[in-house]
């Protein structure tokens, strides 16, 4: 697998690649769905692996009102259907399993530095990437996907 795209799921997520030339990109979520299934298709001309994160019922560890989890869920869908109708080839991790594999501590231990705290590793993975928080985590899925699943 060494042409991935690997996508943090949800509207405050965001998508992560590299180029032909080994230059690592990000771009946050789409707003429309109509995007979201756009850019996925763009990224399938290259030939790309899709790695998507496993996501459940919990949103920032916390169970979610109903209508929140609908649309979050509805989200994962679009994603995990263009992939598939795009015949892009899928792989799913769940966080745990690239949190556990990046030595990334226990979200309970940084309670509401997580994020920022997945922020800061990724900038110092990534130091000329301009990071945002809804970046960072498809930067770390990336970086997991290539040092692991390739």
């Amino acid at each position: 697998m060494k042409n991935i795209l690997a996508i943090d799921p949800g509207a405050s997520g965001g998508f992560a690649w590299r180029d032909i030339l080994g230059k690592v990109h990000t771009l946050k979520m789409p707003d429309t769905e109509g995007d979201v299934v756009s850019f996925i298709r763009s990224r399938a001309c290259d030939g790309c692996t899709v790695v998507l994160e496993q996501v459940g019922g919990f949103i920032q560890g916390n169970p979610a009102p109903g209508s929140t989890m609908f649309n979050f869920g509805e989200g994962f869908g679009i994603i995990k259907g263009a992939t598939q109708a795009l015949g892009v080839p899928l792989v799913m991790v769940r966080p745990q399993a690239w949190q556990k594999a990046l030595s990334l501590g226990n979200k309970k231990d940084y309670d509401k530095r997580w994020k920022p705290h997945l922020k800061e590793v990724a900038q110092r993975l990534y130091p000329s990437i301009d990071i945002t928080l809804k970046t960072a985590d498809a930067i770390l899925i990336l970086h997991y996907a290539e040092k692991y699943l390739s």
